[in-house]
Order: structure tokens, then C-alpha cells, then sequence
């Protein structure tokens, strides 16, 4: 499917800056490279038989074309007709699908990557909290966030979002969200603001909001402390349970912390000599994140969902955490390798 997106991808036949895309009829190159595409492939794709028409790979025409077909997860936006449909990676069909944003693929391990311990990677972090130019703890996140949202009578849908929150001297703080996708600047994005999925323009306002001053010593909005065990007790306080905590609990509790605080060296440090001793996140080799950043990866196979960590190599700050199924889920209509949710955080 991969290789067939790229050549849909390829054929472009109404890009974005052209002037008829989205508000008009195609102009005639336009016409004539989408009719070459579907009657008359070439670069790859099946040619056309003697005497018949032109044939699209049999799993894109059953996705592409009309007809009452099995819903599959979409990797595209829905809009209006195959054109743009074509333009914006669409792969569903059927008249009363709702649209839905191109989902992000698993990140994949690089081949013959060495892996990195985590205690390693934790030895790493300690040195760099040492040094006179360390980063410092900071309130607020800045968070790139990619979320499936399911039910059991439509197909899934994935919410990009970003996230700024920062804070003032006054303890008040200002909150910014945008719907946005960095994998494909400038194209529409879905969004469920209102209870309905609809796109909106890259970069679309969702909430900006200040907010009056506030102040908590309770986990997570108290400062996170820079030693390994008292950091767990914290994480256990925020995740409101006193017992300890498994590896994806400690991975989403490690989540809620980096959705209130950008941390700092030290408490990078600690976080990461507290995840070295997590039971079953092993080390996998390195990756890249989808902001295009290099790290080490850990995973975790859990209760049908694979969790993979990701952490800069350097420094063993937290760059991203993914979470994907290991088992379909028929009745949501996801499949085994789908991605649940990605978080990329950011200073």
C-alpha cells in the first residue's frame, strides 16, 4: 500500500497552490494527467490489458471507487470527489464516510541500529545535569499530539493536534491549541471541536485561552522532584493511587508529567534512572520522531498495546512517547499496528 500511496502522491493532479484546487473544475493539464492515472498508469502499475480500460491495483480501486465497501482505517482526508480524494491521500470510501486525517504509521526501528541500554541513557542524562549550561525545570508543555478517536458505528478518525501552555510570574498561564499536522504543512486537518469531525485549515485556532492565577502543591502541578524514588512517589501521587505502578501505568503517569512541565536536566535524570528500572521496557535501537529528531527507543508489550518510548540519545531528555495495537479491534473497526496515540514534546 505504501509504494501505491507514493505513486497516487506522484500523479498530483490538483496541488495545493494551483488555482483551481478545492473551489473549481480541474484545468486541462490537471484532466489529463488525473485521466492518465486512472486510465493509463504506467510507473509501475499494472498495465492495461488489451481491449479493457485502464485498472488501478485491485486493493486502491476497491477503496478509490464507489460502492458498498468494508471501511477500512483511513490514511487521508476526505473531501469532495476522487480528485481530491487522490490529492489528499484518501484510502475510504463509501458515500456516508466521515473524513478523516491521514493516521501516522508506527515508527520504525533502524536497521542494524545498536540499542541503548536505559541505564546507560540514564548514566548519560547525570552527566549532562551536571553541567554549568544544563537546561532548567520550566512550567508549561509544548506538545505535538496525534489521538485516535473510535466508536462502534463509525469508523476511526485521528485528531492532530498542538499544544503550547506557558506560564507567568503571577501564576497565571496562557494555553494555546492548534489543529495542525507537521507531516503535511498546509493541508486540511480533521478536528472534532463542536462533537462533529470536520477539517479546518492547517494551523486552525482551537482554543487560546488565559487563564487567572492558580497555584497546587499536589502532583502534577507541584514541581517534580530530581530524585528517582521520590519522583516515583510523585507519579504515583498524580496518577491518585498509592500502589506502585506498572510499566505502562509509569509510562502514562511519565505522560501527565510532560503535559504540565518542560523539565530540566536534573529532572530529566532522575526520570531517567527511574525508567532503567521499569520491568519489560527493553532497549530496540534507534528511530526517528515524526518532527524528525534521532532517538533511542524502548518498548513495552502490555494488555494488547505495544508502548514505544522515545528518548534523545544525548541528553535521555523524553522526546516521544507511541502507543499501538498488537490485536485488532473489530468492533472499532482498528487493526493490529494501528497507532492509538503519539506524543512529541518539545522545549
Amino acid at each position: 500500500m505504501a509504494d501505491e500511496l507514493e505513486l497516487l502522491r506522484g500523479a498530483d493532479p490538483a496541488p495545493p497552490d494551483g488555482p483551481h484546487f478545492g473551489d473549481g473544475p480541474l484545468d486541462h493539464n490537471a484532466e489529463r494527467r488525473l485521466e492518465q492515472l486512472l486510465s493509463d498508469p504506467g510507473n509501475g502499475l499494472p498495465a492495461r490489458p488489451e481491449g479493457r480500460p485502464g485498472l488501478l491495483p485491485g486493493r486502491l480501486r476497491d477503496l478509490l471507487l464507489p460502492g458498498p465497501r468494508r471501511l477500512r482505517l483511513a490514511w487521508g482526508v476526505l473531501a469532495t470527489g476522487v480528485v481530491a480524494a487522490l490529492t489528499l491521500t484518501l484510502v475510504l470510501s463509501g458515500p456516508s464516510t466521515p473524513p478523516a486525517v491521514a493516521a501516522p504509521r508506527p515508527l520504525v526501528v533502524e536497521t542494524g541500529s545498536t540499542p541503548v541500554s536505559l541505564r546507560h541513557l540514564a548514566e548519560r542524562a547525570a552527566a549532562v545535569a551536571e553541567t554549568s549550561d544544563a537546561p532548567r525545570l520550566r512550567k508549561g508543555t509544548h506538545v505535538q499530539s496525534w489521538s485516535l478517536g473510535m466508536s462502534d458505528d463509525k469508523p476511526p478518525i485521528t485528531l492532530p493536534e498542538e499544544r503550547i501552555v506557558r506560564w507567568r510570574a503571577d501564576d497565571s498561564h496562557t494555553e494555546l491549541v492548534v489543529a495542525t499536522d507537521p507531516r503535511h504543512p498546509g493541508r486540511p486537518v480533521l478536528s472534532d471541536a463542536g462533537g462533529e469531525p470536520h477539517l479546518v485549515d492547517d494551523g486552525h485556532v482551537l482554543l487560546d485561552r488565559t487563564y487567572p492565577p492558580s497555584w497546587s502543591d499536589a502532583p502534577p502541578k507541584s514541581p517534580p522532584p530530581r530524585d528517582p524514588a521520590r519522583l516515583r512517589v510523585y507519579l504515583m501521587e498524580a496518577q491518585y493511587t498509592d500502589t506502585p505502578l506498572t510499566t505502562p501505568e509509569l509510562l502514562d503517569a511519565m505522560a501527565t508529567l510532560l503535559d504540565h512541565w518542560t523539565l530540566g536536566a536534573r529532572e530529566s535524570a532522575a526520570l531517567a534512572r527511574l525508567l532503567a528500572g521499569a520491568e519489560g521496557l527493553r532497549p530496540v535501537g534507534r528511530v526517528t520522531d515524526r518532527l524528525g529528531r534521532r532517538g533511542q527507543a524502548y518498548v513495552n508489550d502490555t494488555g494488547g498495546v505495544r508502548r514505544m518510548l522515545i528518548m534523545a540519545p544525548a541528553t535521555g531528555a523524553v522526546l516521544g512517547l507511541e502507543s499501538t495495537l498488537t490485536a485488532p479491534e473489530p468492533a472499532f473497526g482498528v487493526e493490529e499496528g494501528d497507532v492509538m496515540s503519539y506524543s512529541a514534546w518539545m522545549r
